[in-house]
């Protein structure tokens, strides 16, 4: 598992510049708007960005009030994201989480926790539900498939259909709140992404 996810990391480290300005005016409003509406706790919100990259993400929850904390396992990232961000930047693997308990309100995993490999994801997947307030809310996006897995130009990842992904998600303790396929409009084949929300009890 660590030679995964160094190679996932080296990648990002090497490409991190060219990715910066590839992803820097994706419009990803629907997916912020899709966690934020669903959080109950009183605001500003306390968001963890899993996956930040290099921080755009992480300036919009910023911008919107709330305290945001970007998490990446690539350092190139981590230090993108807090010059850019001016936010708290955890450089951490995916595969090796240090987690507080009981901290955020929600989780916006936003392209990134299919580079988790299926054997990982459930222990992943409860380490976030842990890291979760009562009531908090997890929003992930992931490119889906038919649960198949491997590596993809420098990266790896796994391309999980709809029921296999709420198979593992509901097995870590968590309530489906919302799923939807994007970009929005488009005919189903030509939806690569699924996005999903999701609630850890409250109490």
């Amino acid at each position: 598992m660590t030679a995964i996810s160094g190679g996932t990391l080296e990648h990002y480290n090497e490409n991190a510049e060219s990715f910066r300005e590839g992803t820097r005016d994706h419009d990803v409003s629907q997916n912020v708007a899709a966690l934020l509406q669903h959080i109950e706790a009183s605001s500003p919100y306390t968001v963890l960005d899993f996956g930040c990259g290099p921080g755009r993400d992480l300036q919009t929850f910023k911008r919107l009030g709330h305290v945001a904390i970007g998490l990446d396992g690539s350092a190139e990232f981590a230090r993108m994201a807090r010059v850019d961000s001016q936010c708290e930047v955890w450089q951490q693997d995916f595969l090796a989480l240090d987690l507080p308990a009981l901290y955020f309100d929600g989780i916006f995993a936003n392209a990134s926790l299919f580079h988790v490999p299926t054997a990982e994801l459930a222990r992943v997947l409860h380490e976030l539900h842990a890291t979760l307030k009562p009531g908090g809310v997890l929003f992930a996006s992931n490119p889906r498939g038919n649960n198949e897995e491997g590596w993809n130009r420098g990266r790896f990842g796994a391309y999980h259909d709809l029921e296999t992904w709420r198979r593992y998600v509901t097995g870590a303790g968590f309530i489906e709140l919302a799923h939807y396929y994007r970009p929005a409009g488009l005919p189903r084949e030509q939806q690569p992404w699924l996005a999903t929300v999701w609630r850890k009890p409250p109490g």
